[in-house]
């Protein structure tokens, strides 16, 4: 039960794991069918699968597996070749990644922000939604966030954490608020950032960026104005053209696999990566 819970917790705080599970066993083995273990993003474990070479592998092809999207199977002939291991036995392990869903950070609550977030939660991503004005940022005003802080746009992502399958959006309500966000933005390992405004607010932000110390690889990263060019005017057309944009930036960012996912995928004794035929 301990692996479950935690392969919960961590997927409630946006951070990938996967569980190993021996699937056969034939002969002698340090662990029986059903044994489980744990791999966190970090790679460390919880549970076992009998230890030794065996777990080590085990993890790299668990990191490979969250990496990728797609699980793994892989088997191990217990032999003095295979890491001195004399049991006798052959063993089946398999792999399932546990993803959490993408992480779409929005900060400012105004009528754009509040559409993204229904966009977005329809979308399947999970939404925090950040203001410095509690009669804006609260869940009544914005009824689909996971997540509404209030709170001034400096720190705020000492308060939010963000890793590399978090989105943001700057949508505050000017530009000294859109400066504030953007330092904090770009000081984070988000794997997307978009800024609400027009290309002379776009001139005016960048010139302001350069002048904090903040290079041209930086500025790069910030995508405005933000969305797809479909001639939206409304907060919710807008919402559309940003939401459509981060699922194009995902999906083309992505691992091939992710996009056109396999049954899955084994490991060969010898290492090599196969993938299952799909039935269709």
């Amino acid at each position: 039960m301990e692996i479950f819970e935690e392969a919960l917790r961590l997927k409630k705080e946006g951070r990938s794991s996967a569980i190993a599970t021996v699937v056969q066993c034939k002969g002698s083995s340090p662990q029986k069918e059903g044994a489980k273990m744990l791999i966190r993003d970090d790679g460390s474990v919880v549970g076992t699968l009998g230890g030794g070479c065996i777990e080590a592998e085990v993890v790299q092809a668990s990191l490979q597996a969250i990496r990728d999207g797609n699980p793994l199977t892989i088997p191990f002939e217990l032999t003095e070749n295979h890491g001195g291991l004399v049991c006798g036995g052959k063993v089946l392990v398999y792999i399932e990644p546990i993803i959490p869903e993408p992480h779409l950070v929005i900060l400012g609550a105004g009528h754009v922000g509040k559409a993204l977030s229904k966009v977005a939660r329809f979308s399947e991503f999970r939404v925090t939604i950040i203001d410095d004005r509690e009669e804006y940022a609260n869940s009544e005003n914005i009824p689909d966030a996971n997540n509404v802080i209030v709170s001034d746009f400096k720190n705020i992502f000492s308060k939010v954490p963000i890793n590399h399958n978090t989105y943001l959006v700057i949508a505050t309500r000017g530009h000294n608020h859109d400066l504030d966000a953007l330092k904090a933005a770009l000081k984070t390992e988000a794997k997307y950032i978009g800024l609400l405004g027009s290309r002379r607010k776009k001139a005016i932000l960048y010139r302001a960026l350069k002048d904090e110390g903040f290079s041209q690889a930086d500025v790069d990263r910030v995508i405005t104005p933000v969305g797809l060019s479909i001639g939206s005017v409304t907060p919710e057309e807008i919402a559309i053209s940003i939401m459509a944009q981060i699922i194009k930036h995902r999906r083309e960012n992505a691992h091939p696999d992710l996009s056109n996912p396999p049954c899955g995928r084994f490991i060969e004794e010898d290492g090599t990566i196969k993938t299952a035929p799909s039935n269709s």
